[in-house]
């Protein structure tokens, strides 16, 4: 295919297509440079990390670029190649489960599997998106023109721009600073019981350095999002990436936990931070993101819908 369309621009063949196959190549290496950033989580690292998911992302700018050009051919080989990215894609997301269920194992508050399905997940659905930029552009640009390319490109990086980021736990419930309080050996955030500490130090550390947050979700959906152990789990790495975790290896007293009140579904959050700041605290747990794989939505089966309909 590449050898076919090389030996056609060097006859002399119309250099818009040389063109649109650049154009094509720069938005979609433009489209995954926007989506690539390196953020809380350290993830990707820098440099090594970006380097690799750049090297895929030019990769598959070039195919889709190129496979415009060669359908125009009658070069159906294209497909093929479109299909054996995909497989290599679905690699790339295996490759990053592996690693981050690696990285996980080493960290004192872990991400957990449906947080790490999620960035697996996030990173292969983002090289799709580079090749339906570059295609779309250089479809445009062999079409009807390179302004209109140029036209398509940009309004390819928007829609990027905007699948970049999903939905955050701001959008299903509402965050409230709460009182951590020890009662004995009884531990609570609000009026929601966490657990027992039974050493009296442990106590005494809980009551000077304690955080705890509730989250009350805003409809049925949202209370069955919150109770997913990994949406839950997904709020603790978050708050102990950002403000730090006030414990070491073998303090079981001293990990942050997430408990649900079992009677209306509230959502209570207790850890003891590095950085002792409610309203930072609350902040972040809001901007958490909701994981797809912990998404429910109780409200939208058949049977709830007959349900309201009949109390309608």
């Amino acid at each position: 295919m590449w050898e076919q369309l090389w030996t056609q621009l060097k006859a002399g063949q119309p250099h818009h297509v040389l063109y649109g196959i650049m154009l094509g190549v720069a938005i979609g290496v433009a489209a995954r440079l926007l989506m690539l950033r390196t953020d809380y989580r350290q993830y990707p690292t820098y440099p090594h990390g970006r380097i690799i998911h750049i090297s895929l992302g030019v990769i598959a700018a070039a195919l889709g670029a190129v496979a415009v050009p060669a359908l125009y051919k009658k070069d159906f080989t294209a497909i093929t190649f479109l299909t054996l990215a995909a497989q290599q894609f679905r690699d790339v997301r295996k490759m990053e489960r592996e690693t981050l269920d690696k990285i996980d194992s080493m960290e004192l508050v872990p991400r957990g599997s449906t947080y790490i399905e999620g960035i697996a997940m996030v990173f292969e659905g983002r090289n799709y998106l580079v090749i339906l930029s570059a295609l779309l552009t250089s479809l445009a640009s062999l079409a009807l023109g390179l302004p209109f390319g140029l036209g398509m490109g940009l309004l390819s990086l928007l829609l990027v721009y905007t699948l970049k980021s999903g939905k955050a736990v701001s959008h299903i419930a509402k965050a409230e600073i709460a009182e951590v309080k020890v009662d004995g050996p009884d531990l609570f955030v609000g009026d929601i019981y966490i657990m027992n500490v039974g050493l009296t130090s442990n106590q005494e550390l809980i009551a000077e350095r304690g955080l705890g947050i509730i989250l009350t979700p805003y409809n049925p959906n949202g209370k069955a999002t919150l109770s997913n152990l990994g949406q839950r789990q997904a709020i603790l790495f978050d708050l102990s990436t950002i403000l730090g975790v006030y414990r070491d290896d073998g303090e079981p007293a001293l990990v942050p936990m997430a408990k649900l009140d079992m009677r209306d579904g509230r959502l209570a959050i207790f850890l003891i931070p590095q950085e002792k700041d409610a309203t930072k605290a609350k902040i972040i747990v809001e901007k958490v993101p909701i994981l797809e794989s912990a998404v429910r939505m109780p409200t939208e089966a058949s049977v709830n819908k007959e349900k309201g309909e009949q109390h309608g």
